[in-house]
């Protein structure tokens, strides 16, 4: 009987099969390996996360080489683009050429991703060890140093810099300039307009336009502490903080806070959408409300990204049409008397998990079924 556990999907003939047609299959195999070297587009169903797998012995861009991903809306987010089957080693260059100016996520299993930026391309590389595995940057990697000189104008996308840059021109930035030592790495005096002493603006970075706040009297400027102005503010204490509005969001970093009261509160919904058949995983950094539809074939979930041990953690899936397919669920949920619930084929059933030891054991309950 043919296999196809290989990294294109290729059919495996084994001694004595296909008399007569052998040829016929060696013929397809050929041309899907040329795929494997080629150019191919896959567009995004929708502003959700995406399954893209690669098909046994059949004709597929997702087989391709260079693969441009492609959205037929405008996306809102950042959204994640899974490769499968998740058994795939294989090495991609991928645009990502969808629509709404957002990055996408490219994943395999429950290991690590690589997030694209709009239009940018990045080549990337499965490792294809099943649900955890990891989609490696094949891009040439390494620290940058100082930086001397550049030969004529143009346009760096994405840099990061991990130590002092020297210019001898203007240096313009056309977007957000963050983790900046001013101490240190900025040189130049701020002008009085912008809370400094000095007369110009400065050679090095456009301070006026493009870096908020006032700087500290030891730097040159008014201010007593890093920021007053509408970007970070970095505190060199704890302060007391009245009636403060929140104009963005917040990264508590996994730090208690305690003795709060909460009013008009909402969780993020991870919408992953239809799961496409094979591994979906659940990453908890997405959301700890998760809405997901069963469409094709069988499904492993997976669930990722739980808070440390000794921790509450925990969930709620809407999961519409779970049982028109087979639904297998990982190994650590222990469900009540050792058995999974039955799942309803066509309607929506609500399930909650939690894990009190960094998912090592995640209890499962189905709160209620068949939905309308």
């Amino acid at each position: 009987m043919a296999t196809y556990l290989n990294n294109l999907r290729l059919k495996e003939i084994t001694t004595g099969d296909e008399d007569g047609t052998w040829g016929t299959s060696t013929n397809t195999n050929l041309e899907l390996v040329t795929d494997g070297f080629s150019y191919g587009t896959k567009a995004m169903a929708g502003d959700a996360n995406e399954t893209f797998t690669m098909p046994d012995a059949t004709a597929d861009a997702t087989r391709g080489f260079y693969l441009k991903i492609t959205s037929g809306v405008s996306l809102t987010g950042t959204r994640e683009i899974t490769l499968g089957p998740n058994t795939v080693s294989k090495v991609w260059m991928i645009e990502n050429s969808t629509t709404g100016g957002q990055s996408i996520t490219i994943k395999q299993g429950s290991g690590a991703g690589i997030t694209i930026p709009t239009a940018e391309k990045y080549m990337v590389i499965t490792d294809g060890l099943g649900a955890g595995a990891a989609v490696i940057n094949a891009n040439p990697s390494g620290a940058v140093g100082t930086v001397t000189s550049v030969g004529g104008t143009g346009t760096v996308n994405g840099i990061s810099l991990s130590g002092t840059v020297t210019s001898s021109g203007n240096l313009t930035l056309g977007g957000a300039l963050t983790g900046v030592n001013l101490t240190s790495q900025v040189t130049g005096v701020l002008p009085t307009a912008n809370g400094g002493t000095g007369s110009n603006i400065t050679t090095f970075v456009n301070l006026a336009t493009n870096v908020t706040g006032t700087l500290p009297v030891a730097n040159g400027g008014t201010g007593s502490n890093t920021s007053t102005g509408s970007g970070a503010v970095v505190l060199a204490i704890a302060p007391t903080i009245t009636g403060m509005t929140l104009a963005g969001a917040v990264t508590g970093a996994d730090q208690t806070v305690s003795a709060i009261n909460l009013k008009d509160y909402a969780e993020v919904t991870n919408a992953i959408g239809g799961t496409g058949g094979g591994t979906q995983d659940i990453d908890l950094t997405l959301g700890n409300s998760v809405t997901a539809t069963v469409d094709t074939s069988a499904n492993t979930f997976t669930f990722s990204n739980p808070t440390a041990s000794d921790e509450l953690c925990g969930f709620t899936l809407l999961l519409t049409n779970g049982g028109s397919q087979t639904v297998s669920w990982p190994a650590s949920v222990d469900w009540p008397a050792a058995t999974a619930p039955t799942l309803t084929a066509a309607g929506v059933d609500k399930l909650v998990f939690e894990t009190v030891d960094g998912g090592t054991t995640w209890t499962g309950n189905l709160a209620g079924a068949a939905y309308a």
